[in-house]
């Protein structure tokens, strides 16, 4: 759709959307310069929202909640390990590894927002540490990376011993 278009749809709809106002953005940045006829037509987009006869839609804000309280969990919890431990662990590992594994909460407003936070911290504040405590525990026994480990080589001939020792090395009493 060419800006022309949108601003033609614009007008007559009496609303710019946020997807209307994403593809100028689009074509905007897809092109060097833009022609005379693209910047006439923003300039009465630009004109018509000015004098009211368009409205744009504003981007539904949305956040979640889950995600701040997770965070914060595994920040105490991970603090408190380091400082005990002579370990690394990275937050972000731990927050995405217990989201996976939890209920999403969103909210649109602050008092949507407020009524999630009160009500996973009186319903699901056991589940949300039980899964950073998961997720703690996942990460703490996994080996560090090794060093002088190889990419596979693309070689046809040796991409079935190499992935072979990948899976021996990955299951070591398998086929025993």
């Amino acid at each position: 759709m060419s800006i022309q278009n949108i601003v033609e749809q614009a007008l007559k709809e009496g609303y710019l959307t946020p997807i209307m106002e994403t593809e100028i953005g689009r074509i905007c940045d897809s092109v060097a310069e833009l022609s005379l006829e693209e910047y006439m037509a923003l300039d009465r987009l630009m004109g018509a929202l000015l004098a009211g006869e368009v409205v744009a839609m504003p981007r539904k804000q949305f956040i979640n909640v889950m995600e701040e309280l997770v965070i914060s969990e595994a920040t105490v919890r991970v603090g408190e390990l380091e400082s005990v431990n002579n370990i690394v662990l990275d937050v972000g590992d731990i927050a995405a590894y217990a989201l996976n594994r939890l209920p999403p909460l969103y909210a649109t407003t602050e008092e949507g927002a407020s009524y999630q936070r009160q009500r996973a911290q009186e319903e699901l504040q056991d589940l949300i540490a039980q899964q950073v405590e998961e997720a703690i525990a996942s990460f703490s026994t996994r080996p560090l990376i090794n060093p002088e480990r190889s990419p596979i080589q693309k070689s046809k001939e040796d991409i079935f011993h190499q992935m072979n020792n990948l899976l021996k090395s990955y299951a070591p009493h398998y086929e025993q």
